[in-house]
């Protein structure tokens, strides 16, 4: 799944990516998911992988990691919040995309290219 910041603002560091991805871990612990893999590219948008239950929705997922995350990083980074119009983090939107399941096959030829997008 992939989703933004607001207005595409360049805010996510390699300190605020860290936490996320801690954070994203945590998160999937704990409301029944896994967190496989969590980029930030261009630090306006995450690439994120998540392995999960059919009976757990995809918008389940996605509402649980990017509340949560948004919360948990204005509490952590404050001064985030004025960097950012009106104080949102993420964009509504969000593009999720099924690769069936994470496999040795799967994450060979998708996580290297998140790994490559990223360094662009």
């Amino acid at each position: 799944m992939v989703w933004s910041v607001k207005y595409r603002r360049k805010v996510l560091s390699p300190e605020i990516e860290a936490y996320i991805q801690n954070l994203a871990i945590e998160i999937g612990k704990e409301k029944g998911f896994t967190v496989d893999m969590l980029e930030v590219g261009e630090q306006d948008h995450i690439h994120c992988f998540v392995s999960a239950h059919p009976k757990v929705s995809i918008s389940y997922i996605v509402k649980m990691l990017k509340g949560i995350t948004a919360r948990r990083v204005f509490i952590q980074y404050p001064e985030l919040k004025k960097q950012l119009r009106k104080g949102v983090l993420w964009n509504h939107s969000y593009y999720v995309e099924t690769v069936g399941s994470v496999s040795e096959e799967n994450t060979t030829v998708l996580f290297p290219y998140v790994r490559i997008y990223r360094a662009t």
